[in-house]
């Protein structure tokens, strides 16, 4: 259990998460519904986005092992500062709004947005006990959450953006976030995160197998996701489905909030196979295996052009479910494998992984939907599940609670 100081600093820390998290979802269908809106191509879209990932991977590589020496409270507040200036950048005139410099503006954004998560889920090791089930517990918690409040930051963005339009909506998300940066500055430790050992720059990389496979099937799990998640869906919804600007955005809202829900209960649901341990490799290898054949499935019903609203909105709703239970026993494990004393550098180089998944996955969502529509996006998709699960069959088995 957390102590009474730990829980109020978790709190503190979910809290600026949240914060962060909605304006990160915003900002993304913010970008997407407003280029498309000017007539960019799906391939343009994906590569305004190239940036934010590409900076995402470099940000978790250096991030663990600057946290490790200056602490997680400022790499914290470094992340919502940066946010709030990637936001005032894209709230200029439409005629400044370059591919060049909404590229750059994404770049700060993304390296926010690794600052934040990599310091936040870091933080999580601090403050928890060592228990295996309360690990999990609190772990899914944070990203659950995360995850239902960036499905509120795509219907904000949505909705602002008929509302009050993009630059105004852009100046709101950045006022909010100033608020919270002030207040996150004066009630976090200013010690945290921050180890007494320095860890040397020669050891970014890391040296533990289980960590190694674990982020190799992190890397091809979320680039699976993003290959077709990206670009590609929110493009067929609105061009080939003929859905509004509002209807995309709610949609997109609702899913992520569905899979938030289903993240925070991951726990739970897996919770009667492992009694009071986590899950381990077999868990991981039977929930990624269950999303590879939905893939499949969902692949084979747009090639034989039988892919109706009706299914597409079933298979996503079974999606949500699949792909936060996967994401849950990974974010659990990366944490469980993590020695306590190099968490900060661990956690950056898995997330790390993570962000190159990303980045491969969007710029194959605005290459593939270009070229070969939504099936080219869920055919690639599903093989990079299956790889996925290969990895994982690497990973221990019965970890110890």
């Amino acid at each position: 259990m957390m102590t009474d100081n730990s829980f109020r600093h978790y709190l503190t820390v979910t809290f600026s998460y949240w914060a962060f998290t909605i304006t990160d979802g915003a900002i993304r269908m913010l970008v997407v519904l407003y280029f498309h809106q000017l007539g960019y191509s799906p391939f343009q879209i994906a590569s305004l986005f190239l940036f934010y990932e590409l900076f995402g991977v470099i940000t978790n590589l250096l991030g663990g092992w600057i946290a490790s020496r200056i602490g997680l409270n400022v790499t914290l507040h470094l992340g919502i500062g940066l946010q709030v200036i990637a936001l005032s950048m894209l709230a200029v005139n439409e005629a400044y709004l370059t591919v060049p410099y909404v590229m750059f503006a994404q770049a700060l954004s993304g390296i926010a947005k690794d600052l934040n998560k990599m310091s936040a889920k870091s933080s999580v090791k601090l403050f928890a006990s060592e228990s295996s089930a309360h690990l999990f517990k609190w772990v899914a918690a944070l990203t659950g959450s995360k995850n239902t409040l960036k499905g509120a930051g795509f219907f904000i963005g949505a909705f602002l953006l008929s509302w009050i339009g993009f630059q105004s909506a852009l100046l709101l998300m950045a006022a909010m976030l100033l608020l919270v940066l002030l207040a996150t500055f004066f009630l976090l430790p200013r010690d945290l995160g921050r180890m007494k050992k320095k860890i040397k720059f020669t050891h970014l990389f890391s040296r533990s197998e289980e960590i190694n496979w674990l982020s190799a099937a992190r890397f091809f799990l979320f680039g699976a996701r993003d290959i077709w998640f990206v670009v590609g869906l929110p493009v067929y919804l609105s061009s080939v489905m003929g859905w509004s600007h509002n209807q995309v955005g709610t949609f997109f809202a609702l899913w992520i909030i569905a899979y938030g829900l289903v993240q925070a209960f991951a726990p739970k649901l897996i919770r009667r196979s492992h009694h009071q341990q986590g899950p381990d490799g077999v868990t991981a290898q039977l929930w990624v295996y269950l999303l590879a054949g939905l893939m499949l499935s969902l692949a084979m019903l747009v090639a034989m052009n039988d892919l109706t609203a009706v299914y597409l909105i079933f298979g996503l709703v079974v999606f949500a479910v699949l792909f936060a239970v996967n994401s849950a026993i990974h974010s659990y494990l990366i944490l469980h494998y993590s020695q306590h004393e190099n968490v900060t550098v661990d956690v950056g180089f898995y997330y790390m992984s993570n962000a190159a998944g990303r980045l491969t996955g969007t710029i194959l969502s605005g290459l593939l939907y270009q070229y070969w529509g939504l099936s080219g996006c869920l055919w690639v998709s599903a093989v990079f599940i299956l790889v996925a699960g290969l990895l994982s069959v690497k990973l221990p088995r019965y970890i110890n609670a």
